[in-house]
């Protein structure tokens, strides 16, 4: 089949899940300018993919394609409801910016097919993991599914399903298999649709920012009504968060004007030789350049073209700040509504949350349930938009407030986030029954000499862990993003805050200019409002500061604590490079509103030759982060000139031609999940490529990576030898054992194994078995029900 009849159909199918939940997105994003079309997609394959999950976690619905078509049938009737109750509102749509979106979801993902295209290997980095994890759970019939690197024993009770967080690959999976198409080939295209899914969710989040910004500060809008504004400023904003999120990259790109340094010891630029030397720029340096860290953003994942959490999630963290911007631009809340004669258990619950707190029954009921989706897909993220979540119900508590109590407040903004904490709980309940966090601490970075080697709580204070970066690396970092916010906070929120100052100064009739009256003032200001700055604020700067907050709190953690995992030198990497991706997105959303909320304020206040100076360096800044994408493209995937297609496994047939055919027939041949054993091998080659491309569960696979899932290398070190011994020796009882102990059906005998074991004994599989496969000198056994019992 062509490609591009393949990106078709890949299209056409998330196109009739977002247009599914069409009404019901139309319904919750009514105050956006766009109506929040472009969200419908994401909403789609969230509740659709959640539903499924949820039934066949408890095996009431098996993961088959009509149980698909089933549930996205029941979700098409309720929003059908939905239309009727609406449909006046639906048909005053705002087309143009429909039509935009739709362009440019289908465009992105042809853009990033082409890119992808040049190189599209399933191979390197994490991408046997994760395609391993997708072809898994396309086998799988309920869940959890089986973990395709360590099958059962009976000797150990650390469990055999995926120990990690794979929503984001069940996705893929649930796609796949609605589709229709091969998953070797639907890996890339999912990597394609995230691309796309960032830049358009991106373009319609800073479009949308704008946009209500607009319309609250000129109180234009009644509940629901769409203002006309420029289209024009509005396609820009939205262009611009979009070409920051999806595309930009860092300040580090100042090297390519410098004589540069060798990988993994980074000098100071302004001590290099400065010039023009592209060919030198290592593009990965960005994501490693504070020593022992990791700090990666989007683009660089899109190139790379892992399947990670970090990756998958990205549609849904866009989705919950889309969700809560929505939340706070709406009008204030109605705390009491009329009561029906005879109201249903849904009505009696959300009536009784309503008394405890100004946030909406349905609203708290989906970010439940997508906070905990995005914990099972990438758990920092759920943790981390808990947080950004509790601060917005904070200030919309203040917001919706009548007398300011601070205790009500609190009170309110509680009973918010134990509501909402129950939904994620009861969301995130079956994951959690088969799921073990293999997360054993909380590090204390630089801890004094009496703490060391203690353990207080969940804290551990660990010799030698003593880590900081440097200012000017983190300058280089995030300077683009702080250069946006100091000029936000110096033009902007300052103006208003001496606004604030002197009207409260009036008010308390303090004498200006006196430090006495200042702190006269500080004491004074009413406590019966919580911060009544905040009501000189537009609700969108508000937000934009919650975002800008939360960011810097994510960069400020990995500071002074670490997550401990099991990279002894790399401690503090992993939890730097979680919480920095989440910190980018936000920046760079905050960022695209902030560029121009200044451009607004500076023709009211500013001076022109101030604004002048700022902006110059702005521009100069935001083409160091612009031409990123550049050297990462083609540094990755050449000129662009040998298209091979989405195929990610046109590199083994090239390369291990006979293994390629033996893979292909069990993925053709072979239901359900025997286990096949095959050659163990470090992690990161080509090893376990078996299991990964076929999705058969073997003895074990990396065994970094099961050390990593399961909290300890012992059971993988101890199946290594096993293997080994599988293969090489000569005696049928010893293989027998190995072959009863892990109930091995399939045996592979193929180029690495052959490499991997040279006093290979491949004849005596003969006699435990028959040849079912033969292409060269790759060979799969089947073993006999006699020989494994």
């Amino acid at each position: 089949m062509p490609d591009f009849s393949l990106i078709f159909i890949w299209w056409l199918t998330i196109f009739l899940v977002g247009t599914v939940l069409l009404p019901l997105t139309f319904l919750i994003f009514k105050n956006f300018a766009d109506r929040g079309y472009i969200f419908s997609k994401v909403l789609g394959i969230l509740l659709s993919t959640y539903l499924i999950w949820l039934l066949g976690s408890l095996h009431l619905l098996p993961f088959y394609k009509m149980s698909l078509v089933l549930v996205l049938m029941a979700l098409a009737i309720i929003n059908l409801y939905i239309f009727g109750k609406n449909k006046d509102a639906f048909f005053r749509l705002p087309w143009k910016w429909i039509v935009i979106e739709e362009i440019f979801f289908f465009a992105s993902i042809c853009l990033w097919s082409f890119v992808r295209g040049n190189e599209p290997s399933i191979r390197g980095l994490e991408k046997f993991m994760d395609w391993g994890f997708v072809n898994s759970i396309l086998r799988t019939t309920y869940f959890p599914p089986l973990d395709m690197w360590l099958t059962k024993s009976p000797e150990y009770a650390g469990g055999h399903f995926i120990n990690y967080y794979y929503f984001g690959h069940y996705i893929n999976a649930f796609l796949t298999k609605l589709s229709g198409l091969d998953s070797a080939v639907t890996y890339n295209l999912m990597m394609n649709t995230l691309y796309a899914f960032t830049f358009c969710l991106s373009f319609s989040l800073g479009l949308n920012l704008y946009y209500l910004f607009l319309v609250l500060q000129k109180h234009l809008a009644k509940a629901g009504e769409v203002v006309r504004v420029n289209s024009l400023k509005l396609f820009i904003v939205g262009s611009l968060a979009a070409f920051i999120v999806a595309l930009g990259g860092n300040l580090h790109t100042i090297y390519v004007f410098t004589s540069g340094y060798p990988n993994e010891t980074p000098k100071p630029f302004w001590q290099l030789s400065f010039g023009f030397y592209p060919e030198r720029y290592w593009y990965p340096n960005a994501t490693r350049f504070i020593a022992n860290t990791i700090h990666e953003f989007p683009i660089y994942s899109f190139v790379v073209a892992d399947l990670h959490g970090h990756v998958s999630d990205i549609p849904f963290v866009l989705l919950i700040i889309a969700l809560l911007l929505n939340l706070i631009a709406a009008p204030t809340y109605k705390t009491k509504e009329e009561e029906s004669d005879n109201p249903s258990i849904l009505s009696k619950i959300a009536q009784d949350i309503r008394q405890h707190t100004y946030i909406p029954f349905p609203y708290l009921v989906l970010l439940g349930i997508l906070i905990a989706v995005m914990y099972m897909t990438n758990a920092w993220d759920g943790l981390i938009y808990l947080v950004l979540t509790g601060l917005t119900f904070l200030y919309l508590n203040y917001k919706n407030s009548e007398n300011g109590s601070l205790f009500a407040i609190l009170y309110k903004t509680g009973s918010a986030c134990l509501f909402l904490l129950f939904f994620f709980l009861l969301a995130n309940f079956p994951f959690m029954i088969s799921f073990r966090p293999f997360v054993s601490g909380i590090g204390v970075l630089c801890a004094p000499a009496f703490l060391l080697e203690k353990k207080i709580g969940p804290f551990l204070f660990e010799t030698g862990k003593c880590q900081k970066s440097p200012l000017w690396m983190m300058a280089l970092l995030w300077g683009f993003f702080y250069y946006s916010v100091l000029g936000y906070l110096i033009f902007v929120i300052s103006h208003k805050f001496k606004r604030f100052i002197r009207e409260e100064s009036d008010k308390t009739r303090i004498k200006k200019g006196t430090k006495l009256g200042i702190f006269v003032l500080y004491f004074k200001i009413r406590l019966s409002r919580l911060f009544p700055f905040l009501d000189l604020l537009s609700p969108i700067d508000v937000f934009v500061l919650i975002m800008i907050f939360v960011s810097t709190l994510l960069l400020i953690f990995p500071e002074f604590f670490y997550i401990k995992d099991i990279y002894p030198a790399h401690y503090r990497a992993n939890t730097m490079f979680k919480l920095g991706y989440q910190a980018f997105m936000m920046l760079g959303l905050s960022s695209a509103f902030i560029i121009f909320r200044l451009r607004e304020y500076a023709a009211k206040y500013v001076l022109d030759f101030t604004y002048s100076i700022y902006n110059t360096l702005f521009i100069f800044l935001f083409t160091l982060i612009a031409i990123y994408p550049y050297f990462a493209v083609s540094s990755y995937y050449g000129r662009l000139q040998q298209y091979k297609g989405q195929d990610g496994t046109v590199w083994m047939h090239e390369q291990f031609a006979d293994d390629y055919r033996a893979i292909i027939w069990l993925r053709k041949n072979i239901s359900n999940q025997p286990v096949i054993a095959e050659a163990v091998g470090e992690s990161y080659t080509d090893y376990a490529r078996v299991s990964a491309y076929s999705g058969l569960p073997t003895i074990v696979g990396w065994p970094v990576h099961e050390w990593l899932w399961r909290g300890s290398y012992d059971e993988a070190g101890k199946r290594i030898p096993e293997v080994e011994t599988l293969y090489q020796t000569l005696d049928l009882d010893a293989a027998r054992k190995i072959i009863d102990k892990y109930q091995v059906e399939y045996i592979f005998v193929g180029s690495l194994e052959r490499e991997k074991y040279p006093q290979l004994e491949a004849d005596k599989f003969n006699l435990l078995g028959q040849v079912v496969f033969v292409s060269g000198s790759t060979k799969i056994y089947k073993i006999s029900p006699q020989a494994g019992g």
